[in-house]
Parts: structure tokens; C-alpha cells; sequence
């Protein structure tokens, strides 16, 4: 049987947890009353598992878009004007408003939105979709009428983007990490 080296995390959770980080190491989230040996037998029993999951993000590792910092920079420049037009746009026609707008660089989001109405965009963004940036703004504006993941607030999404399942799992198929190697000058 293949050995798989992990961490093990004890919490006051209440069941155990296998995650697959990005870089392709495993956790093991306990219980604090879990031992080695219990977490060993839980990895045993999921190695398939992890194997499979482990293949998924080596693959993605080489997929990965690799940028030069110029081309980021570009990119960075289209998402402000691009996310201030769908912004504006959508809060128009869900009669919502807004405050600032920041373009960032998130590790895992595609954007959020603070309880005083602030939105924050990744600038990573301009490499998706129109639909899915659609999407993420629909679904930032949203919580501007309900500040939370209730069903009211998919209800609100969905009023304005009937697919918005469909978009919200080619969504995942993104990944926000992208490369930025240094240009060099000849």
C-alpha cells in the first residue's frame, strides 16, 4: 500500500477531514480526542482518494497560466475598467448601490463585499468568461440586499441570472493562482 505523508490538525471539530492543499500535501483535520493511529487507519481508507486528488492539482500546477509582470499590470488596468462598468451596470438594474470598488489580488476569492457596501474584485477576473465576471458581480451586489448565503440571497441572484448554478460551477474550474515571472529585458 502507498504511504502518504500528512499533517494532522486537532480541533474541536467534531468528525475527521481529508484536504488536498493547492501545492499537493496533505491534511488531516481531527478531533482533539482522534490518535495517530485513528488518523492513520482514516488515510489508509481514503488513499484512493488522496492519490486521485493529488493527480488533479499536480495537473493544474502545469496548466497554470504564466504571465509576465507587464502582462499582468494590463490585465490589472482592464479588470478596474471592466468591473466598474458590470458594477455599475448590474447595481442599476438590481437597485442596489455600492461604495468603493478595489481591485486586489486575492489567493482564493474572486470577490467579496464588506458590510459597508465596499467591493473587493480580483483583478484575475479579466482572464475569465463575460459571464462568469457577470457572475461574481451579480453575486457580490447581491449581498448588498442580504449579507449572507441564505436562500433569499440565491433567490436574489438567481432573479437576475436564472443559470447562475451553471455559471457558478464552471466558476470552479478557475483557479486564481497565475503565474508571474519576471520579464526580461534583451
Amino acid at each position: 500500500m502507498k504511504k502518504i505523508s500528512y499533517e494532522i490538525i486537532r480541533s474541536k471539530r467534531k468528525t475527521m477531514a481529508i484536504q488536498v492543499k493547492r501545492d499537493g500535501s496533505v491534511a488531516v483535520r481531527c478531533p482533539l480526542w482522534v490518535s495517530d493511529r485513528e488518523a492513520d487507519d482514516f488515510v489508509g481508507r481514503h488513499i484512493d482518494w488522496i492519490c486521485r486528488n493529488q493527480e488533479k492539482v499536480l495537473k493544474k500546477q502545469e496548466e497554470k497560466t504564466v504571465l509576465t509582470r507587464d502582462q499582468a499590470e494590463e490585465y490589472r488596468r482592464h479588470a478596474r475598467w471592466l468591473l466598474a462598468q458590470k458594477t455599475w451596470q448590474w447595481a442599476g438594474k438590481m437597485e442596489v448601490s455600492y461604495g468603493r470598488i478595489t481591485i486586489r489580488q486575492q489567493a482564493t476569492r474572486w470577490g467579496s463585499c464588506s458590510g459597508k457596501g465596499n467591493l473587493n474584485f480580483n483583478w484575475k477576473l479579466a482572464l475569465l468568461p463575460e459571464e462568469l465576471v457577470d457572475y461574481v458581480v451579480v453575486h457580490e451586489l447581491a449581498h448588498r440586499r442580504e449579507m449572507n448565503h441564505s436562500p433569499r440571497f440565491w433567490r436574489i441572484v438567481e432573479e437576475q441570472l436564472p443559470d447562475y448554478r451553471e455559471r457558478r460551477k464552471r466558476l470552479r474550474e478557475y483557479e486564481t493562482d497565475i503565474e508571474i515571472k519576471e520579464d526580461h529585458k534583451t
